[in-house]
């Protein structure tokens, strides 16, 4: 049954496009430690560089007393280098069913946690213009904060489009919480890499692809 949504907001890797493979991105992470004069970081500092919060990247930062902008800045640009080469070489590509969406009869944008110049390699490589607005992460200590479960990047784009009632679509537990503290419905997208995956909390709809989202609004 139909819901008269007058927007549609994308999560973007593993729901537009495939996810970044990990060994990129750790491969990015040891750059950005090497950009800053640390060699042979272990592992769990590697780690927590592919997704800290802030007291980590300070915590890190310390163990080589190393300014934690300088080596957020590190890490940000070489994953969006990382990734730029994943795209242009077509390991990082669109879902096929990405074509159900070009035909949508409402506004439809871009949420992602990925950085925002990312997001912007990828819309430019893919055309992907026709969406009427696009956010990712700015590239800064202050945007660790602002990612996903926060709506911060989520309320800028429902903002933009002006919308009364949207959707969004993602295929994470922090795209489910950031849609329910902005007040708005999800659908839980489970593609092969989310098989097995447990939900702590139901979505408003939870769906196989792409090309049911026409038939939800």
């Amino acid at each position: 049954m139909a819901t008269e949504y007058d927007a549609v907001v994308f999560d973007n890797d593993g729901v537009l496009t495939t996810p970044t493979d990990r060994a990129v991105l750790v491969d990015a992470m040891h750059d950005a430690f090497a950009d800053v004069g640390v060699t042979d970081p272990p592992d769990d500092h590697v780690r927590t560089l592919m997704g800290p919060n802030v007291d980590s990247l300070h915590d890190i930062s310390d163990a080589y007393d190393v300014d934690p902008h300088d080596l957020w800045t590190a890490r940000e640009y070489a994953a969006i280098e990382a990734q730029l080469e994943e795209i242009e070489a077509g390991r990082k590509r669109l879902y096929d069913d990405i074509d159900t969406l070009a035909d949508l009869e409402v506004a439809t944008a871009i949420v992602s946690n990925n950085q925002h110049e990312t997001i912007g390699n990828i819309v430019d490589h893919y055309d992907l213009d026709w969406f009427d607005s696009w956010y990712g992460r700015e590239p800064t200590v202050q945007g660790i904060d602002r990612k996903k479960p926060t709506p911060y990047y989520l309320d800028l784009a429902l903002e933009e489009l002006e919308t009364e009632n949207a959707l969004y679509v993602g295929d994470s537990w922090v795209d489910i919480q950031a849609a329910e503290a902005a007040g708005i419905d999800v659908a839980f997208i489970r593609r092969a890499h989310r098989e097995g995956y447990e939900l702590e909390r139901a979505p408003t709809y939870e769906i196989g692809g792409l090309d049911a989202i026409p038939e939800l609004v």
